[in-house]
């Protein structure tokens, strides 16, 4: 496995080809958790170790799944460490898991995960794949964190709970609804796919 593709596999993910931004794919997030950075910074380590654990063991056990039964199996192991990071939210943090709420659960049909699953993790070794999954994780993750820190900033003037903009501000009660979450979405890849993935094309 050498440096030059582990390299490309982590840049894809996180840049050019994040799924986010090419697809519009996994959205759900951020309509359910960036309107406060604390619950999306919970969110994205529970999906970054969900996808790549998942991506390393389908690809660990790729040639003994049966192609009829892949995607239960792969599901099967999604929801596996999905549970785990619902039981360790539940102990350790049982404020952010009752606001996360069921949305913890969902990480299991994200289509980023089952995607990556699909397209490599069945395709390639085992630590290849971890990059793969760590590397979508973490570029999932970026957006939903920049998300929120826009949602929270100007719904409630805070970071992290803490007071920013102070009683001068006047908070937008429409980022701290659905609404502002596919807004800032929309600004995003906007700012994203016409800044910096055209202009890396154009220079390929």
């Amino acid at each position: 496995m050498g440096t030059g593709k582990i390299r490309r596999v982590f840049l894809d993910n996180v840049g050019s080809k994040n799924p986010v931004f090419v697809q519009i794919l996994g959205i759900c997030s951020a309509l359910a958790v960036t309107n406060a950075i604390k619950n999306t910074v919970v969110m994205s380590l529970g999906l970054i170790f969900a996808t790549s654990l998942s991506a390393f063991f389908v690809s660990a056990l790729r040639n003994v799944i049966p192609s009829r039964i892949r995607m239960m199996v792969e599901t099967l192991i999604i929801a596996s460490f999905v549970i785990v990071v619902d039981i360790v939210l539940r102990a350790f943090v049982p404020d952010v898991s009752r606001q996360l709420g069921p949305y913890v659960g969902l990480i299991i049909t994200n289509c980023i995960i089952m995607g990556r699953m699909e397209a490599f993790a069945l395709a390639n070794p085992p630590g290849i794949s971890f990059i793969d999954g760590l590397a979508a994780g973490i570029g999932y993750s970026y957006v939903l964190l920049v998300i929120s820190v826009f949602r929270e900033l100007l719904g409630a003037g805070t970071l992290w709970g803490v007071t920013i903009l102070g009683d001068w501000w006047t908070n937008w009660a429409i980022m701290v609804m659905p609404p502002g979450a596919f807004f800032m979405l929309a600004v995003f890849i906007w700012v994203v796919k016409g800044a910096f993935i055209k202009g890396a094309e154009e220079n390929a």
